[in-house]
């Protein structure tokens, strides 16, 4: 049986230290991001994770249990990159993420969704002048 969004496990989510105090970069790619849409029927998308870790990392198991998590979960891809974002936010604490999601076509449109932490509307300073430009993420498929 579905379940709905509010339902999502953020306890999922493992933390482990940053084995760096050095600035760095983490990007991540889930090729198979899948969950119900709203119409029950399986959405699928790729989703891209960058990452500027403080304290603590992704464990990558955990990611993809959490991701496989969201299979039966019935909920928009507007709503879930959200979810998605605030429980990455919550869990890790990065000093920057950004989250780009895109979503396969369905009935022949496709979406490309992006949430940046470095955003004035998200909180962020726009310390980050690289989002303005594109981010840099259009690439991504061609690249990883």
């Amino acid at each position: 049986m579905a379940k709905l969004y509010k339902e999502i496990d953020k306890n999922i989510l493992v933390a482990i230290p940053n084995p760096s105090k050095e600035a760095y970069e983490i990007k991540i790619k889930i090729p198979e991001f899948t969950f119900l849409g709203v119409q029950q029927q399986p959405d699928f998308a790729s989703v891209f994770l960058t990452f500027y870790p403080k304290d603590k990392i992704i464990e990558l198991k955990s990611l993809k249990q959490y991701s496989f998590h969201l299979r039966d979960i019935t909920v928009s891809y507007e709503r879930l990159i959200n979810i998605f974002y605030d429980h990455l936010m919550e869990v890790y604490d990065p000093q920057r993420m950004r989250i780009t999601m895109i979503c396969n076509p369905r009935g022949g449109i496709s979406s490309k969704l992006t949430i940046d932490s470095d955003w004035s509307a998200r909180g962020g300073k726009e310390e980050f002048k690289d989002w303005n430009q594109g981010g840099g993420d259009d690439n991504w498929s061609v690249v990883m």
